[in-house]
């Protein structure tokens, strides 16, 4: 059973690891493009996240070990198609492993 907001509309679907910031790190990815944890946190040029350089390249490191982010080259980070659908609820991240954690 999908949850549904009041409105009657889906809502995404997060997995139990994932945090308030991995969903807007991924919506600000979709929206500006590939980007660099500076530039994510507010310690970039453009403060986008409330959250610090640091913590965004942990966090996007670990989007990208789940499949929702790829990482493009060194420090920079774009959207999989995975990322996408999670965004538009049409996937539920809750099928997906804590990336940090060894399934065996």
């Amino acid at each position: 059973m999908s949850a549904t907001h009041p409105s009657g509309s889906k809502m995404r679907q997060s997995a139990d690891w994932m945090t308030k910031a991995d969903e807007r790190i991924l919506e600000v990815i979709r929206e500006e493009g590939n980007m660099t944890p500076q530039a994510l946190s507010r310690e970039g040029t453009t403060p986008r996240i409330d959250i610090t350089r640091k913590y965004a390249g942990r966090r996007c490191r670990k989007l990208a070990k789940a499949g929702l982010l790829r990482k493009i080259d060194r420090g920079l980070f774009g959207i999989t198609e995975r990322g996408v659908a999670f965004l538009d609820e049409e996937f539920d991240a809750r099928e997906l492993p804590d990336p940090d954690t060894d399934a065996e």
